[in-house]
């Protein structure tokens, strides 16, 4: 074979590779692609037929569905104002009692705890995540309402419900169930998922920076609030909304402890979200207008999830902004 052949069938060679791996970038691409647009479109799937089976009470109650509350199945009137502030009072009640607690089990882990204990613990809530949320509801049920009912609520409702403008909220008969419950549950659900996000990036703070402070004199809470805090603050927000979105569309749980009362109530009274509405009413949705109801329901609960989780990624944008300058 002459010189100039085997060139030619190097040259043929490489040719036929690279067609080869161009293809195949190709295809890993389009691939990723689909990955990618598969989610989007099943979004918008969701979305639309959420929306096409509520148009037939959006058309009917216009506005008052979202801004009254009378919710009637049996004459036909479904207004969803009750079920809509119930599901955003007890997903606010569950961060606000989430936050910290995290916050401080994300802390003693990274900062405080011996290493011989830190293990152990963090594995222990990440366990704690994977619990199905019906235990979460019949623990709930059976341990946390009789307490609250008989310990707790009738000293808020003795105490707090006094106070002006807002003891109206906690005024109420004791029973047990009620919004301040389902927050409570709430929060005890979403605080393992806070709190590994938390640990995991308090984590990645480079340990230089911590050393650097304690050398100059720091104290533990002036390192964390000076150092830790600003290096992960982004991280931490996100983190914080990830637990809210994960408490706005929680049903079982909630179901059970909420009261499933279709009125708009004080925190101690029995409620009902979204969810729970859907899980309690849906097999039993004989009515079209009924179903339709339900579905628009489910619509608005897409609704207020997107829009929870599209101002977690401005702020997030917003402090990435910040950092920049």
């Amino acid at each position: 074979m002459s010189e100039a052949t085997a060139l030619a069938e190097r040259l043929r060679i490489v040719e036929a590779r690279a067609s080869s791996d161009n293809f195949k970038d190709k295809l890993f691409h389009w691939l990723l692609a689909a990955a990618g647009f598969f989610v989007l479109f099943s979004l918008l799937g969701a979305m639309y037929v959420m929306f096409s089976g509520g148009e037939q009470v959006f058309a009917k109650e216009g506005w008052k569905f979202i801004t009254t509350d009378f919710w009637d199945p049996a004459n036909s009137i479904f207004q969803g104002l009750s079920p809509i502030v119930g599901t955003i009072v007890s997903s606010l009640i569950a961060l606000m009692l989430a936050v910290p607690v995290s916050f401080g089990i994300a802390l003693f882990l990274t900062e405080v705890a011996p290493p011989w204990i830190r293990s152990p613990i963090a594995i222990a809530i990440e366990l704690l995540a994977g619990i199905p949320s019906i235990i979460y509801g019949m623990w709930g049920l059976f341990v946390l309402v009789p307490l609250l009912g008989e310990h707790v609520y009738p000293w808020i409702n003795d105490n707090l419900g006094q106070l002006p403008l807002i003891g109206q909220y906690f005024q109420g008969v004791p029973i047990g169930v009620g919004l301040l419950t389902a927050g409570t549950v709430l929060a005890i659900m979403i605080i393992p998922f806070i709190a590994s996000v938390m640990r995991e990036v308090f984590l990645t703070v480079p340990t230089r920076l911590k050393e650097s402070a304690y050398a100059l004199g720091s104290t533990t809470w002036e390192v964390v609030w000076d150092v830790v805090l600003p290096y992960t603050k982004s991280a931490v927000v996100g983190g914080i909304f990830l637990g809210l979105g994960r408490a706005l569309g929680e049903t079982m749980a909630v179901t059970f402890v909420i009261g499933n009362a279709n009125r708009l109530a004080s925190l101690l009274e029995p409620s009902t979200s979204i969810s729970a509405t859907i899980a309690n009413e849906f097999s039993e949705a004989f009515a079209d207008e009924h179903r339709a109801a339900l579905l628009g329901l489910g619509f608005l609960l897409f609704v207020v999830s997107f829009c929870v989780l599209s101002v977690a990624k401005l702020l997030l944008l917003s402090l990435k902004h910040r950092e920049g300058k």
